[in-house]
């Protein structure tokens, strides 16, 4: 894996993230949108133009890959950099929760 995937991709954004997380099975446009959508209970929701912006970098910088396109829709997977990066940023954003957990300690629960 190139130093330049991880300056570019650690940290990543949200919506990279819940990206990758769509993509850990072959998934389309659409598909994707849907999965982020219910995962954020609503919270996040993606409009066309940045997904498909954000898929053509990732399909770029090898972070994902067209594995069919069938009628101009193109179904996507995470490759293996991809999913290690995932996993390199899963297990920072968990440090950061300990930590705030640690620091904040039983705050809000008088």
């Amino acid at each position: 894996m190139e130093d330049k995937l991880l300056k570019k991709y650690c940290p990543m954004t949200e919506t990279i993230f819940y990206t990758l997380l769509a993509l850990l099975t072959p998934n389309h446009g659409y598909g994707i949108m849907k999965f982020v959508r219910e995962l954020t209970n609503e919270r996040l929701k993606m409009g066309t133009g940045t997904l498909y912006t954000m898929l053509g970098r990732l399909v770029e910088d090898k972070m994902i890959s067209v594995v069919t396109e069938e009628d101009g829709k193109k179904t996507y997977q995470i490759t293996d950099d991809g999913k290690a990066i995932l996993l390199m940023e899963v297990d920072r954003l968990r440090q950061q929760c300990e930590n705030g957990q640690k620091i904040l300690g039983g705050e809000g629960n008088d």
